[in-house]
């Protein structure tokens, strides 16, 4: 294979990234699976407030919603050569930036 650098390339990219020159995979099925990804992981912090409201609704969305990213940030390490708790922590960190300009923009409107 190092006699032709292209073939080693794309083994390469295809062993590690999933990447091939075929194009492989079904875009109906990859904006499906997105789309369901998206709305579960939405409906995720509106959960809390099914069950009560105000200030504990809020915390527990928070808390709901930080535990999650954090899951889903330690199951990405399954597809990458990071550690999972690293992954895990920049989710989560990714979560409160996001979660907390949310909250600000929504204290700044008015009710």
């Amino acid at each position: 294979m190092a006699e032709h650098p292209d073939a080693m390339l794309q083994t390469l990219a295809s062993e590690e990234l999933g990447v091939s020159a075929e194009g492989s995979g079904d875009a109906a099925q990859a904006a499906l699976a997105a789309g369901a990804s998206t709305g579960l992981g939405a409906i995720i912090p509106v959960i809390p407030f099914m069950i009560t409201t105000g200030t504990i609704a809020i915390v527990a969305a928070a808390v709901v919603s930080l535990i999650a990213h954090f899951l889903v940030g330690a199951a990405q390490s399954l597809v990458t050569l990071r550690t999972w708790w690293s992954a895990g922590l920049e989710m989560t960190l990714a979560g409160v930036i996001v979660g907390g300009a949310t909250y600000l923009v929504g204290l700044a409107l008015p009710t």
